[in-house]
């Protein structure tokens, strides 16, 4: 280890919209950002074929390409994108206050500001069929992704409110909707129930879950399970989207940044900033709503300009105290 720890005007946590927009702010304004891109970088959008819902790209464009796009224009303005993973943190509860992170272990760096923007991982049912075909008809978003299946049969794993908001999102542009909940009721709101059940090409299957999903290439079926009577069924579909939630990325934050029940970033009224002064959370890692590349960027923008104002105001401090 270094006798000099480096000493970062802000610091970027994290590679996805959220961060690299983050990053093209900061850079702008002369904050000298350095970012670490986790170890995934790019973040949920590296694993999604088509993004046709992001504005400026009329024929759309695929995740990856996306993610090197805006790596390169943070770059283009001065960012140092590294690759690294921040393992540990020490936030200063003082404004101006320096805030102390360790990288891989055992990099250990110094910052005025820091943006988090480590993202939220979807979860999935783990099964090997179904990592085989994420991307080929295996998705965590159907918002993201419902367009591409639009007048085709489906099916979704889920029971709270996202999977049924999701099935009657698909409902409206695909033929069919195969809901698969795995006990003999759903945990959705009453509301979300009724929507579900109202809707006429959406069949929900109880006590059912995913035995495997088919296909070499492409999805083009699911083997269902049913977990009472331990018997099969193969259905034709040509997409799969798993709603059964997803986990932020904040377990090395617990116990120094405010958080919900669930693990995302609480961040104050209609900023990015969190319960320690001169730190900032940008994307899904405080945004359990929404979750979409687009608003990740949005909040991404938040967190720079919310962190320049912090900077200007802790030197204005440090020139009027000298």
């Amino acid at each position: 280890m270094s006798d000099t720890i480096e000493r970062i005007k802000c610091l970027i946590i994290g590679s996805g919209p959220a961060g690299y927009t983050a990053a093209i702010y900061a850079a702008r304004a002369d904050l000298k950002p350095v970012m670490y891109t986790g170890m995934e970088p790019g973040g949920q959008l590296t694993t999604t074929t088509e993004v046709d819902n992001f504005p400026g790209y009329p024929e759309g464009i695929d995740g990856p390409t996306m993610m090197v796009q805006l790596q390169q224009q943070a770059e283009r303005f001065g960012t140092q994108v590294r690759i690294g993973m921040v393992t540990a943190v020490e936030f200063s509860k003082e404004v101006g206050g320096i805030h102390k992170v360790t990288v891989d272990n055992s990099t250990q760096l110094e910052a005025e500001a820091v943006i988090i923007s480590t993202g939220a991982t979807a979860k999935y049912l783990g099964l090997p069929s179904e990592q085989k075909l994420r991307g080929g008809g295996v998705s965590a978003c159907a918002v993201c992704d419902g367009f591409f299946y639009k007048g085709q049969d489906v099916a979704i794993v889920g029971a709270g409110d996202t999977a049924a908001e999701e099935a009657t999102y698909l409902a409206n542009i695909c033929n069919k909707v195969t809901m698969l909940v795995r006990k003999d009721y759903m945990k959705a709101s009453k509301a979300m129930q009724h929507r579900v059940t109202a809707t006429k090409n959406i069949e929900v299957r109880y006590n059912t879950e995913v035995d495997e999903v088919l296909g070499d290439m492409v999805v083009e079926g699911l083997r269902m399970r049913n977990n009472q009577t331990g018997e099969k069924e193969d259905i034709a579909i040509t997409g799969l989207f798993i709603a059964i939630g997803h986990k932020p990325n904040t377990d090395i934050f617990k116990g120094q940044l405010d958080m919900d029940d669930t693990g995302y970033l609480i961040t104050k009224g209609k900023s990015t900033k969190t319960n320690m002064p001169g730190v900032f959370a940008s994307g899904d890692v405080q945004d359990k709503e929404y979750r979409q590349a687009v608003t990740a960027a949005g909040t991404g923008c938040m967190a720079a300009l919310d962190a320049e104002r912090y900077l200007a105001t802790v030197e204005s401090e440090e020139e009027v105290e000298a």
